[in-house]
């Protein structure tokens, strides 16, 4: 069973003399004892805004989970930044390649605390909080620094999402892998957090991100280049 993968030919000149940050080579996802997709390949350029497109149920987050390190790789391989997964210190690997979905988990405390609190963890420990930083994300979105004061049960899902992209985005990724991460959200909210990963992109040139949405218009918006997952026969 083969998956097909449809790409935009948008991209194919833009990136056809980079080196690519991630690889994807011959990767499979089966659930029970059937392939949802299987010998799926592309590559990931720096700079790249990719829309991964496909019918509910073809594993577009089954996909981003698997690239993320969240799932197993049960076929294949994943080469990132030269080097295959299975080479990587796991926790030095997730936290170049961030997964971001519509139920993010927060600590409990404050909106603050839980930016700083992952400076506590051992992969993180080399790298410091950087509060001007933050507030320049919270202009981006229209909040004040009092949001950072506000603990997270009183705040709506909505800017629990907008927590868990600060916390990601402060730790400067390479790649996000973007799942459904505004359906929370209200229009205008939307628009400013495709503003914000817009504005982190920009701060360093080999950032890239995949990003999967049920709202094609947005998809339009946040990408240059489209993979189509054609699920498995």
């Amino acid at each position: 069973m083969n998956t097909q993968v449809m790409q935009s030919r948008a991209a194919e000149i833009l990136v056809s003399s980079q080196t690519p940050i991630l690889s994807v080579q011959d990767l499979g996802r089966k659930m029970d004892e059937s392939w949802i997709w299987r010998n799926l390949k592309f590559e990931l350029f720096p700079g790249e805004k990719v829309a991964i497109l496909g019918a509910s149920g073809s594993g577009k987050s089954l996909l981003l989970r698997t690239l993320a390190g969240l799932d197993q790789v049960q076929a294949g391989q994943i080469i990132f930044q030269g080097k295959s997964i299975d080479t990587w210190h796991l926790p030095e690997y997730r936290s170049q390649i961030i997964y971001l979905h519509q139920r993010p988990a927060l600590w409990e405390g404050t909106v603050e605390s839980n930016l700083e609190k992952v400076y506590q963890l051992k992969i993180n420990r080399h790298l410091v909080y950087n509060r001007t930083a933050i507030l320049d994300y919270l202009q981006i979105l229209h909040k004040s620094d009092d949001f950072l004061k506000r603990p997270v049960n009183a705040i709506s899902g909505g800017e629990g999402q907008i927590v868990a992209f600060l916390r990601a985005l402060q730790l400067a990724p390479k790649i996000l892998l973007l799942d459904e991460p505004t359906a929370s959200l209200d229009a205008q909210t939307a628009h400013s957090l495709e503003e914000l990963v817009a504005t982190w992109q920009a701060q360093e040139a080999q950032r890239a991100y995949l990003w999967t949405s049920h709202d094609p218009i947005q998809l339009q918006r946040v990408s240059n280049r489209q993979i189509s997952l054609q699920g498995a026969d």
